[in-house]
């Protein structure tokens, strides 16, 4: 009788495992399969080079300039005071772990890097999910810049640099003061939900109207159909409204289509309309 070597019988069993999980990753049809086979084909995916890159540089700050950073992440430049929503700028949506961010990969790069930013005087972050509070991309901001976040969120921010984050519930507002000026935040409601993990149902989601200089804009967040915008038309008039569009199949109960998010910015009277949330990351079935 032929005898085998420990490592030999080792050798053998992990690669008839690795063959067996194979195995099964391409021809279950189970949640953890067909997860473990979008991981796999995720990782093999490149990220597309956005077609516009901003240059704030160049903004001026007596006025209104907004660029679309991808997913809900937009900069505005709101008569010099520099605000971004909804920070995203990592190649990742998802949950920190020690090897780096877990979740959802790009489509397309982000059209600016945190580096590239220019100094951001304000973070809005409109609930805690993890595309739309994303502690790694959050890690890069100093201690100058301020946060106005969502009811029972800023426990998520303990990590970063953000000091003194303002927590609005629905109807609340706040004056933040920068170093280029002071804005005014109010929270408003918004058709979503906000636990980041199903045990933490408590958490707050919210829209947004800034106003500054007589000016004033709409942040919707995450939404689905809602008339609370029907109601933000007596504070206006808005200069424009920036509105989710995308992840409505099947969650429609949670997000809206696009013709609604331009009904609900009609509703409101806003003169421009800015969409997110869509062509960043494949998060619904209504393709991207």
């Amino acid at each position: 009788m032929k005898k085998i070597s420990s490592r030999t019988s080792r050798r053998q069993f992990f690669a008839g495992s690795a063959g067996l999980a194979g195995a099964w990753a391409s021809c279950s049809n189970g949640l953890p399969a067909r997860t473990a086979r979008g991981l796999i084909a995720q990782s093999r995916r490149k990220i597309l080079t956005p077609n516009f890159k901003p240059t704030p540089g160049l903004w001026n700050a007596n006025g209104i300039t907004a660029s679309w950073l991808g997913h809900s992440t937009v900069l505005v430049n709101f008569y010099g005071v520099s605000i971004l929503t909804d920070p995203l700028l990592v190649n990742h949506a998802g949950a920190d772990v020690l090897v780096g961010t877990i979740g959802p990969k790009r489509l397309v790069a982000p059209a600016l890097t945190p580096e590239q930013l220019p100094r951001v005087d304000l973070v809005l972050l409109s609930h805690a999910h993890m595309d739309h509070l994303n502690s790694a991309t959050l890690r890069h901001f100093p201690r100058t810049t301020r946060a106005v976040t969502a009811h029972a969120t800023a426990d998520l921010l303990r990590d970063t640099k953000l000091k003194g984050p303002v927590e609005l519930k629905w109807g609340d507002k706040v004056l933040v003061h920068t170093s280029h000026g002071d804005v005014e935040v109010e929270a408003f409601e918004v058709r979503h939900w906000g636990a980041r993990w199903r045990h933490d149902s408590y958490r707050g989601y919210n829209g947004y109207i800034l106003s500054r200089e007589g000016k004033k804009i709409i942040f919707g967040g995450g939404t689905a159909w809602s008339d609370s915008f029907r109601s933000l038309r007596s504070k206006g008039p808005f200069e424009l409204a920036i509105m989710p569009i995308g992840a409505y199949q099947p969650w429609i109960q949670s997000h809206c289509t696009l013709e609604q998010a331009v009904q609900m910015a009609n509703d409101a009277g806003a003169k421009y309309f800015l969409p997110v949330h869509f062509k960043t990351c494949a998060l619904g079935r209504e393709g991207v």
